[in-house]
């Protein structure tokens, strides 16, 4: 079907691996997604991970808001960080060691740790991320994930080409 979209060239180009990981990926996403709004009738997403990770050590009433979902938002949250491993892991490097391809990047660390920041303040202003609006806001039709969404890929494709056009590379 994409490919009579695109045309077999096109589809070549923007997926040069094929879009078979893709599917998965996408098919795997949707049903974790559903799987839990559907177990616990609240969207998934990760932005809320350092608030339901804090409600395990404080009494504060900000974090104690979480404690009902705080378990499957840090399993949420692990899943994430640990997908990613193993599929660094299987197409990136060596699973039998940790100094493989996997685990090196071109991006300075401090570089890293400031686009973290960033990406944590503006998960607080958009009240979410990605994951939560960009999966189930978008999944569901809200016109506020809607708009953040849109807002978020037009900050970073503006951002993008700012920084590309500083002479700023990794």
């Amino acid at each position: 079907m994409i490919t009579q979209l695109l045309g077999s060239g096109a589809v070549e180009t923007l997926f040069p691996n094929g879009i078979y990981r893709y599917a998965v990926g996408g098919i795997l996403v949707g049903a974790a997604t559903a799987l839990i709004y559907f177990g616990t009738g609240i969207a998934a997403g990760a932005s809320t991970f350092l608030e339901s990770t804090l409600s395990y050590v404080s009494d504060q009433e900000r974090f104690q808001q979480y404690r009902p979902s705080r378990d499957w938002r840090v399993v949420f949250t692990i899943g994430i960080i640990g997908g990613a491993a193993i599929y660094a892991l299987i197409y990136q490097g060596e699973p039998w060691s940790l100094t493989g391809s996997a685990w090196v990047t071109e991006i300075q660390p401090w570089r890293l740790f400031f686009g973290g920041i960033l990406v944590g303040i503006g998960t607080r202003i958009g009240k979410g991320c990605t994951s939560g609006h960009g999966i189930c806001g978008v999944g569901s039709v809200s016109r506020t994930s809607l708009v953040g969404v849109a807002t978020f890929l037009i900050v970073a494709i503006i951002t993008a080409n700012l920084v590309a056009a500083a002479g700023v590379t990794p």
